[in-house]
């Protein structure tokens, strides 16, 4: 129906027809960082077959001293960070109905090159890892200790 300005108005039942549509495609995914538990456990192993069965392959040159890898990515935090992320715009922008006809030239310019381009710094979370094909290698990240900020006089901190 519309209003005498040409405006479209929806009644009840196209509500609830939008309401169906919103469902059917679900909230956005949860970022990995935020899962605990199963959740997290479900979706590390779709991450995982997405990396090695298309990333891997399709573009990951052999590892170098100039472009580490890592045969245990997932236990780097920031390169699981950055895969997800990486996956999560790959299933979306390969969706024709998302990313329409340029969406897989978008997710390669301003999501794989970009990511890989990080990931595999010599300066990047795996650079301690595996630098030769022959030699895999994996070296936990080095973690960096902070403490506890100690409130100063005058300081409250908000709630």
């Amino acid at each position: 129906m519309t209003d005498p300005q040409g405006a479209v108005e929806l009644s009840p039942q196209d509500d609830s027809d939008t309401d169906a549509v919103e469902e059917e495609a679900g909230a956005a995914p949860t970022f990995i960082l935020l899962l605990a538990g199963e959740a997290f456990a479900d979706e590390l192993a779709l991450l995982r077959q997405w990396v090695d069965d298309l990333l891997v392959p399709t573009y990951l040159r052999e590892p170098s001293p100039t472009l580490p890898w890592c045969p245990l990515w997932w236990e780097h935090e920031e390169a699981l960070a950055r895969l997800h992320a990486l996956w999560l715009a790959w299933q979306e922008l390969s969706d024709p109905e998302a990313g329409g006809w340029t969406g897989p030239s978008t997710w390669h310019r301003d999501h794989l090159d970009p990511a890989l381009r990080e990931l595999r710094s010599p300066e990047g979370p795996l650079w301690r890892c595996m630098t030769s094909a022959e030699r895999p290698t994996h070296r936990p990240s080095m973690i960096i200790q902070t403490e506890a900020l100690q409130p100063h006089a005058g300081f409250a901190p908000a709630h």
